[in-house]
C-alpha cells in the first residue's frame, strides 16, 4: 500500500492515523480543521497555488495571553487611533504564493480586519483592524490555527532591534572552508606527483575530500535545492533547477570516478561552485541592503517643521533634527512627523496617510498623536516622544492605497524573458551532452554543467532593479525625491507638463506687498498675524511673514476652505482672509481685482486687501523656455489673470495660461488632457491642487520650508532645484537607455559563455566564477552609465 500524503501540509499520514473528510485524507485533526475553515469562507482556491502549501498548526493555548496588557500592546501596535489599529507580525511560514494569497484574503476569515499585506522578502504581514471587533490576540490565535503562527519577541520591540539572518553568511563561511581544504589536498592529484606514500594513502585522501564535500553539499547549497523543488511543484521552471541539476550531476560523476577509481572526480570544481555562487547572492543582497538604506535613511525628504524654542521664538528645522522633548508648532494641513502628546486644548487629526479613510478624529490635551496624521484646522502645539523615523515617513508616503497602478514594461520584458530561459537552457545544456558523449565522456560532462551554471538570467533580472535604485539615489542626493522606481519609467513618457502658479512657478520667499483699504488697530493686526500663523497657503505664509511680530493669541476656531480662504474666530470676533467673491469685497474693491490679493473682513466689516506682485522662481524663463522645446507647457491658476502679462513677458510664447480655476476644475482639466492620449505631469504645491497632483500620470509637490505633501504626489521637488526640472526629465529618459544598453549586455554575455560552453571550451569552476562576474559586471555598467549621464548638468 503506497503512502498516504496530507491534502493540507504534504506530510506522510501515519498507520491508522488517517483521518477522511470531505473525499480528502489529512494527518491530524489540525490540517482537518484549517480545511473545514478555508471550505466554510470560500477559500479553498488557497490549494490551486501549490499542493499541499500549509503547515501543521500547533496546539499554542495560553501561550499569548500576555497580549491582553495594554502595556505590551502599545509596544506591539504600530499604529492604534480610535478603533482602528494596525500591527506588523512576522511570519516565519511564509513561502510560496499561496502563503501570500491566503494572508492578504484574512478579511474573508476573520471579521474586523479590513486589510493585510504581505512582505514576502520580509516574511511579514501588516494588518489593519477594528480593535472594537477584534483583538491583537485572536488575530494572533486565527493566524496559528491556520498555521501561520507569529513570531512576537517581546525583546526586540522593547531595545527596538531586530533578529538579523546570518545564515547566507554560515553557508558562504562553510562552502569556502570546504573549497579551501579540498583544493589542498588535491595539490598532488593537480601535479600528479609519484611518491610512494602519496600513492598509498591516494584512497584515504580522495576519501577525505568527499566526506569534506558533503557540508558544502547539503548546508551551503542547501538553498537551490528548495528552490528547485517549490519551483517544479508549482509548474513554473525558475533559474534554480539548472543550478540544482548541475550540482547534483557534478556529485553523482565525482563520487563515481572515486568509487570506481577512475580519479579524484571533480569534488573542487564542486566546492568552488557553490561557493562562488553564494559569493555573488552575498553581493546581489547587500546591494540591494545599500540601495534601501539610502533611500530609507540619507534621502531626507525636504521639509522641514517649526519647532519652539525655549524663549518662545519658531524656527524651521529639518525634521531629521527633532528630537524628544522638542515643542512643534503644527499648521494646518501639516503632516505630524512623530510622535508625541499634545499640549495644546484640542486637535482635529486626519489619519488618512496611515488608515486610507480620510476621517479626522478629535485629541484633547495629553492625548497621544501619532506620526503620519495630518493636522486640519487652527495651529497646535506638540512635545516630541520619538526622534522621526526616515523609514516610517517613507513607507506612509508608498502606502499601497496611494499608488498609481502602472504597467512596468521592463519588468514585464524581463518576466517574458525569463520564462523562456530555463526551459531553453535545459535543452541546450542535454543537447550538448548528448553530442559529446560520443566522443568524450569528460567533455560531456563538463559541457552539460558548464551550460547549466554559465548561462544566468540573473544579470537580465537586475538590470532594471539596479539602473532605477542608482538613480533613485542620485534624485535623492539632488533633492527630488520619488516615490518608487515606477515614477522613473513614468517621467520618461510625460509629454505634456503642467504648472500650477501660485507657490509652484513664484516663490512665497520674496514677494512686494502692498495694502489697501483703512487703517488697521494695532489689535487687529495682531488678530490677523495669529489666524495666518495656522495657514500653510503660499500667500498666508507670505504675509505672516511681512507682518510685525506679535504676542501670540488663542485661536477659538479655525477653518481653511481650500481655493477660497479661511474663517476663524478670536476672542469671540469673527475674520474672513480670502479672495474678494469669499468676503464679499465692496464692488469698489471687486473692479480693481487685477492683481493676486487677500481681502479681509473683521467682525463683519469689510478692511481692505493686501496685494501681492510675484515674484517668479530664478531660472523660470530659461528652463520653460528649455522644456518648450520637448513638452507642450501649460499654466493653472487659482488667481484672476492680473497677471497674464507679467508672464506672458517671460514665458514661451506656445505656453497656455488658464486663470480662476477651482481645485476640482484643474483636476478636470488634466483628465481632459489624458483623455486626448497625453501623458500629463503636474506639478504643485500640493495645497489646491492635490487632486490634479493624483489625476496626473506624474504629480510632483513643490516643498519650500513647510511640512506639507500629498500622499497623492508622486515626487517631492526641493524648491531649491526648481529650475533643474529639465535635468531630472531627461535623466530619466536616460535611465531608460542605460536598462536598453544592459539588457544587449546581459543577453551577449550569455550568447558568449553558452558559445564556450557547449563547444567544450568551459570548466565549471570558471562558469562559477563567471556567474557572479557578470552580475558585478552588470551592476558596475549600471552604476557608471547613471553616473556618467547624472554628471552631464
Amino acid at each position: 500500500m503506497s503512502e498516504q500524503s496530507c491534502f493540507h501540509c504534504g506530510l506522510t499520514i501515519l498507520k491508522n492515523e488517517e483521518i477522511d473528510f470531505d473525499e480528502k485524507k489529512f494527518c491530524c485533526q489540525g490540517c482537518k480543521t484549517v480545511y473545514e475553515i478555508f471550505s466554510l469562507h470560500d477559500l479553498t482556491c488557497y490549494y490551486d497555488f501549490e499542493k499541499s502549501p500549509g503547515a501543521t498548526p500547533q496546539d499554542i493555548q495560553g501561550k499569548y495571553d500576555f497580549l491582553d496588557s495594554e502595556a505590551i500592546l502599545s509596544k506591539v501596535l504600530e499604529f492604534q487611533e480610535g478603533n482602528t489599529a494596525i500591527v506588523s507580525l512576522n511570519i516565519p511560514h511564509i513561502h510560496c504564493s499561496s502563503c501570500i494569497w491566503i494572508l492578504e484574503n484574512l478579511n474573508r476569515i476573520q471579521s474586523g480586519i479590513s486589510s493585510s499585506q504581505v512582505n514576502f522578502p520580509e516574511k511579514k504581514v501588516r494588518i489593519t483592524f477594528d480593535s472594537d471587533q477584534v483583538s491583537l490576540k485572536s488575530i494572533v490565535y486565527m493566524l496559528s490555527s491556520i498555521g501561520y503562527e507569529p513570531y512576537i519577541s517581546l525583546e526586540n520591540y522593547e531595545t527596538g532591534q531586530k533578529n538579523v539572518d546570518r545564515t547566507l553568511t554560515y553557508k558562504l563561511g562553510m562552502a569556502f572552508f570546504c573549497f579551501g581544504n579540498i583544493m589542498l589536498l588535491s595539490f598532488p592529484e593537480y601535479f600528479e606527483i609519484k611518491e610512494f606514500w602519496l600513492d598509498n594513502y591516494k584512497p584515504f585522501f580522495r576519501g577525505l575530500i568527499f566526506i569534506l564535500s558533503l557540508p558544502s553539499l547539503l548546508y551551503s547549497a542547501s538553498d537551490y535545492y528548495v528552490s528547485a523543488y517549490k519551483s517544479i511543484k508549482s509548474k513554473m521552471l525558475n533559474i534554480d533547477i539548472p543550478i540544482a541539476l548541475g550540482i547534483i550531476v557534478m556529485f553523482v560523476r565525482s563520487t563515481f570516478d572515486v568509487v570506481m577509481n577512475y580519479g579524484s572526480g571533480f569534488f573542487d570544481s564542486l566546492t568552488g561552485l557553490i561557493f562562488f555562487m553564494l559569493l555573488g547572492k552575498m553581493f546581489q543582497i547587500k546591494t540591494y541592503s545599500f540601495l534601501s538604506f539610502e533611500r530609507d535613511f540619507k534621502s531626507y525628504f525636504p521639509i522641514a517643521v517649526t519647532r519652539i524654542n525655549l524663549d518662545a521664538s519658531e524656527e524651521s528645522v529639518p525634521i531629521y533634527d527633532v528630537e524628544k522633548g522638542n515643542r512643534l508648532l503644527i499648521r494646518n494641513q501639516e503632516l505630524i512627523p512623530v510622535d508625541g502628546i499634545l499640549i495644546s486644548e484640542k486637535a482635529e487629526i486626519d489619519y488618512s496617510f496611515v488608515t486610507g479613510e480620510a476621517v479626522s478624529i478629535e485629541k484633547k490635551s495629553g492625548d497621544k498623536v501619532f506620526a503620519g496624521g495630518k493636522q486640519i484646522g487652527k495651529v497646535i502645539e506638540m512635545e516630541v516622544l520619538f526622534s522621526v523615523s526616515q523609514s516610517y515617513l517613507t513607507q506612509l508616503w508608498s502606502n499601497e492605497i496611494f499608488q498609481k497602478k502602472v504597467l512596468q514594461k521592463h519588468k514585464t520584458i524581463t518576466d517574458a524573458i525569463s520564462r523562456y530561459f530555463t526551459p531553453i537552457l535545459l535543452l541546450i545544456a542535454f543537447a550538448g551532452f548528448g553530442y559529446w558523449i560520443f566522443f568524450d565522456a569528460n567533455i560531456a560532462f563538463n559541457v552539460f554543467t558548464a551550460v547549466l551554471i554559465v548561462a544566468c538570467p540573473c544579470a537580465l533580472a537586475l538590470t532594471a532593479p539596479f539602473t532605477f535604485g542608482n538613480i533613485l539615489r542620485i534624485l535623492g542626493k539632488q533633492k527630488l525625491y520619488l516615490k518608487n522606481a515606477l515614477v522613473i519609467e513614468q517621467l520618461a513618457k510625460v509629454d505634456t507638463i503642467v504648472f500650477d502658479k501660485t507657490g509652484t512657478i513664484t516663490t512665497i520667499k520674496k514677494s512686494d506687498i502692498t495694502y489697501e483699504g483703512v487703517s488697521f488697530s494695532d489689535e487687529n493686526l495682531i488678530v490677523l498675524k495669529n489666524v495666518l500663523r495656522a495657514s500653510n497657503h503660499p500667500l498666508s505664509r507670505m504675509l505672516y511673514d511681512f507682518l510685525p511680530e506679535t504676542k501670540k493669541l488663542k485661536i477659538d476656531d479655525f477653518e481653511e476652505i481650500t481655493g477660497k480662504g479661511i474663517v476663524a474666530s478670536v476672542e469671540n470676533e469673527t475674520i474672513q482672509i480670502g479672495s474678494a467673491s469669499f468676503v464679499g469685497a465692496p464692488i469698489l474693491y471687486e473692479s480693481q481685482i487685477e492683481k493676486t490679493a487677500l481681502h479681509i473682513k473683521i467682525g463683519g466689516i469689510y478692511c481692505g486687501k493686501y496685494t501681492f506682485k510675484n515674484q517668479y522662481r530664478d531660472g523660470l524663463e530659461k528652463l520653460f523656455f528649455a522644456l518648450s522645446e520637448k513638452y507642450q507647457i501649460k499654466v493653472l491658476s487659482g488667481d484672476n489673470d492680473g497677471e497674464r502679462a507679467n508672464l506672458e513677458a517671460v514665458l514661451p510664447k506656445n505656453t497656455e495660461l488658464i486663470f480662476n480655476q477651482k481645485p476640482e476644475q484643474k483636476l478636470e482639466f488634466i483628465r481632459q488632457l489624458q483623455e486626448k492620449g497625453q501623458n500629463v505631469m503636474m506639478v504643485g504645491d500640493g495645497l489646491n491642487d492635490a487632486g490634479a497632483l493624483a489625476q496626473s500620470n506624474v504629480g510632483i509637490s513643490i516643498s519650500e520650508n513647510v511640512n506639507v505633501f500629498s500622499p497623492a504626489c508622486d515626487a517631492i521637488l526641493d524648491a531649491s532645484e526648481f529650475s533643474r526640472l529639465d535635468y531630472f526629465l531627461q535623466l530619466s529618459q536616460d535611465s531608460i537607455k542605460i536598462i536598453k544598453m544592459s539588457f544587449v549586455l546581459s543577453l551577449l554575455y550569455n550568447v558568449i559563455g553558452l558559445s564556450f560552453a557547449i563547444t567544450g571550451n568551459l570548466l565549471p569552476l570558471v562558469a562559477a566564477i563567471i556567474m557572479p562576474l557578470s552580475t558585478i559586471t552588470i551592476v558596475s555598467f549600471v552604476t557608471l552609465m547613471s553616473n556618467f549621464y547624472a554628471s552631464r548638468k
